[in-house]
């Protein structure tokens, strides 16, 4: 599907850049015309040997992204960008072109780590104007202001029905392994097809609650395998709310402001985004910001569910199990490694805190 998307959007004469994992300015790439396909490993086992170029307590999230670009699976793409999500993803932007043989253009983008202010916007500022400069060495076009501002209100647009989904889950008619897999498309779809995507979907958001399983919060990096929906689906339960690196912390927490330079406006942006610990930040924050979701869903129960070696999500787990334990929440911890499907052993486990978690809330 990523592919055949690639290759439409080279007949409309578009570049295409594939990014690596978590956050970087969809709307710059929009505005110049450059279309990306986000690279989340992929999932499965390594497409190629060259992942044991990197040691094997790195995550497959990394692994799996050198072996595939080197295995050529990106060869359509026009170049990577690689955020600085992690150490060892910045790190690929020099393994990728020395060990993986990946030859064309390594784009690089440092999103700002911790609170705001006049400095950090600054520095976000001028880490977006020479990302647009290298944009613009790519398709031979400078970046045009008024593009750029219509782009922000495109992907205005879909953070809000995004935003509207998970923050009013219990309204919407839809499973959620529907709902992942349309949230995902986002994922390589145009903006425009997307949009288009979740304001059919939007018919199915009304006032009357519609979900009637058990509520529960999901944590984690990447929700990978896709079928823990499934699992989780068929045990009883849904996501009431979502706190996925890939999923809600990429939706905004307040809308753009109005007018004023479109880059300084989406420099502003990126301090609205949810807590996220690929981010740094002040992690009592966000652990009051994760209660607060807890809460205002009304979840029953919590699965944290973080990917193996993946360094920036481990180092909040203990804060998470502290934080949730002091208000009674009952929780489950699952690591994985971008396995196909889950283990029969982990949808027993699932299966298991579902009924617990069921049977608690029917308690008198």
């Amino acid at each position: 599907m990523r592919t055949a998307t690639i290759l439409s959007e080279k007949m409309l004469g578009h570049k295409t850049v594939v990014v690596l994992p978590v956050h970087y300015p969809r709307e710059l790439f929009t505005a110049m015309d450059v279309h990306t396909v986000e690279l989340w490993g992929p999932p499965g086992p390594p497409r190629g040997p060259d992942a044991g170029r990197i040691q094997p307590y790195a995550c497959a999230v990394v692994r799996n992204a050198l072996a595939f670009l080197a295995s050529g699976g990106a060869d359509a793409a026009d170049a990577v960008l690689f955020p600085h999500t992690c150490d060892s993803i910045q790190g690929l932007a020099t393994l990728a072109p020395d060990f993986g043989g990946w030859g064309k253009p390594a784009l690089r983008y440092l999103h700002p780590k911790g609170q705001d202010g006049p400095a950090a916007r600054a520095f976000v500022r001028a880490e977006l104007a020479h990302l647009a400069d290298r944009l613009a060495e790519l398709t031979g076009r400078p970046l045009a202001i008024p593009r750029l501002a219509a782009a922000i209100e495109l992907h205005a647009r879909i953070d809000r029905l995004r935003g509207a989904f998970l923050s009013r889950r219990a309204f919407l008619d839809m499973a959620d392994p529907a709902l992942y897999r349309l949230l995902r498309r986002g994922e390589f779809l145009g903006p425009g097809d997307h949009l288009a995507e979740l304001a059919v979907a939007a018919r199915g958001l009304g006032e009357v609650r519609v979900q009637r399983g058990v509520p529960l919060m999901v944590t984690g990096y990447v929700p990978e395998p896709m079928t823990l929906f499934d699992s989780l689906a068929s045990a009883g339960s849904f996501v009431a709310a979502d706190d996925y690196a890939a999923v809600g912390r990429r939706v905004p927490l307040s809308p753009p402001a109005d007018g004023g330079d479109p880059l300084d406006m989406l420099a502003a942006k990126a301090f609205t985004m949810p807590p996220c610990p690929t981010r740094g930040g002040d992690q009592d924050v966000r652990m009051a910001y994760l209660e607060t979701l807890y809460r205002r869903s009304g979840s029953a129960g919590l699965i944290v569910h973080v990917q193996k070696f993946c360094e920036p999500e481990l180092f909040d787990v203990p804060a998470i199990r502290r934080r949730f334990a002091r208000i009674g929440a009952p929780m489950l911890y699952l690591e994985g490694e971008l396995e196909n499907s889950l283990s029969g052993q982990v949808v027993t486990r699932l299966e298991a805190f579902v009924e617990m978690v069921g049977a608690g809330r029917k308690a008198p």
